[in-house]
């Protein structure tokens, strides 16, 4: 087991919100924010100087909402829109992805018309077609997106926990810290990224190869080389953060086999 120092002064941390903060629940819109968590993060954010980000599938209204009062520095759509720490948002002009995502959000939706059970959420410049409440239907959703985003190189199609996302292909979660890590309070920090999810594999990646850490929550193989147990392990830590100057990640993290 690796002890990760988790200085105030020297480290930036980006945490993802579904299946990382909050536990996943059946539907987007469902998912419960536990009483502590935003006192939690909004001491940690003090404590780092400002240096924390939530990175995130979700719109950065919808982070917002969850964790209101707080507005802290994220990245939305998986880095297709950008607040940084001063507050600045910057978005992907959907105008140069909407003409070549039409045809595929047609064919989402077709899919759930034809099928009750799947859910299309549609974002700035993608979309995700939830299937939780029918696994079985994966191959069909999968066999009907996979052709058409083959055929347009700006986008990419990304599985997740029963889900599938159409996003522009340039962009991701390693992008996004990147580009934290550009900006001040982040800038000289080293990264830590913690994620729950196939769609996180690529900020784990970013963060380690900066010198940081990825920690993955749950089971599953990643690139991360710590893990996490669940949700409920992570916010118990993140409060025990609060309360110890340099809190180490051992005793939560394991090194990854």
């Amino acid at each position: 087991m690796q002890k990760i120092p988790f200085s105030t002064s020297q480290h930036a941390l980006f945490l993802d919100f579904d299946g990382t903060l909050a536990d996943i629940a059946p539907h987007p819109g469902a998912v419960h924010v536990h009483a502590s968590l935003v006192s939690t993060l909004h001491s940690i954010y003090h404590l780092l100087g400002g240096a924390l980000a939530i990175v995130s599938g979700r719109r950065i209204a919808e982070i917002d909402s969850f964790l209101t009062p707080l507005v802290l520095p994220a990245a939305g759509e998986h880095g297709t829109q950008w607040r940084n720490a001063q507050g600045e948002l910057l978005e992907l002009d959907d105008q140069v992805i909407a003409p070549m995502l039409a045809p595929i959000v047609h064919a989402a939706e077709q899919l759930v018309q034809q099928h009750g059970e799947l859910l299309l959420e549609r974002k700035t410049a993608g979309f995700a077609l939830h299937y939780r409440m029918a696994p079985a239907l994966y191959t069909l959703c999968w066999n009907t997106l996979m052709p058409m985003v083959q055929r347009t190189p700006a986008l990419a199609l990304m599985r997740g926990k029963y889900v599938m996302e159409v996003v522009p292909s340039a962009i991701d979660k390693g992008t996004a810290i990147a580009s934290f890590l550009q900006t001040a309070p982040f800038a000289g920090r080293i990264p830590v990224f913690i994620g729950d999810d196939v769609t996180d594999e690529s900020g784990f990646a970013k963060a380690q190869e900066l010198g940081g850490h990825g920690v993955k929550v749950g089971a599953g193989p990643s690139v991360a080389l710590h893990r996490c147990p669940n949700p409920a392990a992570l916010r118990a830590w993140l409060e025990q953060a609060v309360h110890t100057p340099q809190p180490r990640l051992s005793g939560l993290l394991a090194h990854a086999a």
